[in-house]
């Protein structure tokens, strides 16, 4: 017997109510992922006022040198790992203008920011739209920092003016309108003159005409902060610094205090840090300004590292993620962002290099120090937006070296948190916080927590962790029994 039931076709004004409920439930879903400033300036927060934990990665070449199905297989390995921001850029610093993606486009015609190329961007639409499926957000880069006038060499021709840094901002606002993204002007660049300072100052009105709710801070140079030049600035929601790669036990802490004490205050970050795998200070062991940077002998058949001993100052470890990662954010930094240097380059086997990686990409995605980001997660996401800068915990010297003891306490002084870079012993002033108090050892590397007591707050007490020296940091998590 043949079926004939067919299925009542809804009247025109019944899909006109379905389509506004589509509507609606799309404009909503959008807006909710829209990040804010909180009330008391010193952290993100969701459309619905949630406290946004900051956990970024350095993805800085993900549009130019990944496939649709490679940065899948990224996104989804970063958001399963506790990630919640990619920092990426559109044109990038390793020749975007003149080197095609993987897709063989380039981002303009005839390099021209007023003439985008829409094939070059429908493969940066899938990236966004794959990473808001996950629940990540995109801090992009329109352009990297070189192709705006500046004092540092490049790759690529300058191309950007005021007028069409302007159209650019408000083309990438208008095409990325409600997306989960925060603008990040700025790459790697100081600010020399008014003509630069002009330019980005262009472009960020230029997105804020074309979508005024997305975030948008800047990126500067290294052992720097935004706040330098734009602090003062309206359309600059956030600050960030780059703390660098020159030296082990680098003093973020010090550009986390300075941006605390701004005026207007603003929530900061250190958006780049030193990256797991990178050489310390590399440039002084390569010749930037030249095509071959380094000794081929120096290479393997893949363009991979082989003799680790050119780099005479070693590399960066997981050790000084965490490092540099506690520091931060237990004096006041609202977020952080990790980077590996075989990921930001996305480097693959027998390509090309801006600095020398020891492993390719893929399977630098599960490094040490990728793996203990959840670690971070765990202590910090429920919990960093209550904290405050509070060293007056400890007794005795702190000195700005790796002996530097970073901690932190809510403002109802009902919990406390103290890094230990060196698992060196310290004394704990009690009388500072209420109650008694709970105390444990976190270890950063494995994310467990071990009880050790139950103290008194009107006392001194001396805290050893359970072991010493590099590579022995530890975390005392202080908590109300209230």
């Amino acid at each position: 017997m043949v079926n004939t039931f067919k299925a009542p076709i809804p009247s025109l004004n019944m899909r006109l109510i379905i389509l506004l409920l589509v509507l609606s439930f799309y404009q909503l879903s959008a807006t909710s992922q829209t990040l804010k400033v909180s009330a008391n300036k010193r952290y993100l927060v969701d459309a619905k006022g949630k406290p946004f934990f900051w956990m970024g990665d350095t993805a800085w070449e993900l549009f130019h040198k990944l496939s649709d199905a490679e940065a899948d297989h990224y996104l989804e390995t970063r958001a399963k790992q506790g990630f919640t921001i990619i920092q990426a850029v559109i044109i990038s610093e390793d020749s975007g203008l003149t080197k095609p993606d993987v897709y063989g486009h380039l981002p303009f015609t005839s390099l021209s920011p007023l003439k985008p190329n829409n094939a070059f961007f429908k493969h940066i639409d899938h990236v966004i739209n794959k990473a808001a499926s996950l629940g990540l957000h995109m801090a992009m880069l329109p352009t990297w920092a070189d192709k705006v006038p500046s004092n540092r060499i490049s790759k690529d021709s300058v191309i950007f003016n005021e007028s069409n840094a302007s159209a650019y901002g408000e083309f990438l606002a208008r095409r990325y309108a409600k997306k989960p993204i925060i603008w990040v002007l700025g790459g790697d660049r100081a600010i020399n003159d008014a003509t630069t300072y002009n330019i980005w100052k262009a472009m960020a009105a230029g997105l804020k005409k074309g979508d005024n709710r997305q975030l948008i801070t800047y990126h500067p140079a290294g052992e720097s902060s935004s706040s330098r030049w734009f602090q003062n600035d309206k359309w600059i929601d956030f600050n960030t610094y780059q703390s660098g790669h020159a030296h082990h036990f680098m003093p973020v802490y010090k550009f986390a205090q300075a941006d605390y004490k701004k005026k207007p205050v603003k929530p900061f970050l250190d958006a780049e840090p030193a990256y797991e795998d990178i050489p310390v200070e590399f440039w002084a062991f390569m010749k930037l300004d030249q095509q071959q940077s380094v000794p081929t002998a120096i290479l393997t058949k893949d363009n991979l590292l082989a003799d680790k001993s050119h780099f005479k100052k070693g590399f960066f470890t997981d050790y000084d993620v965490r490092v540099h990662a506690y520091w931060n954010l237990l004096s006041g930094a609202c977020g952080y962002t990790y980077g590996h240097n075989a990921v930001w380059q996305m480097f693959k086997k027998g390509g090309s290099f801006v600095i020398p990686t020891l492993t390719d990409w893929n399977e630098a995605l599960n490094s040490p120090g990728a793996r203990q980001i959840k670690n971070l997660n765990k202590l910090f996401a429920n919990r960093f937006y209550n904290l405050i800068p509070d060293t007056e915990l400890l007794k005795g010297k702190n000195a700005a070296d790796s002996t530097y003891i970073a901690a932190a306490s809510n403002s109802k002084h009902t919990l406390a948190i103290v890094y230990m870079a060196l698992g060196q012993s310290t004394v704990i002033d009690l009388k500072q916080l209420k109650s008694s108090l709970k105390a444990y050892w976190y270890d950063p590397r494995l994310g467990k927590k071990s009880y050790i007591n139950t103290f008194k707050h009107a006392s001194l007490q001396r805290f050893t962790p359970p072991t010493a020296g590099p590579g022995n940091d530890w975390v005392l998590l202080l908590e109300s029994k209230l």
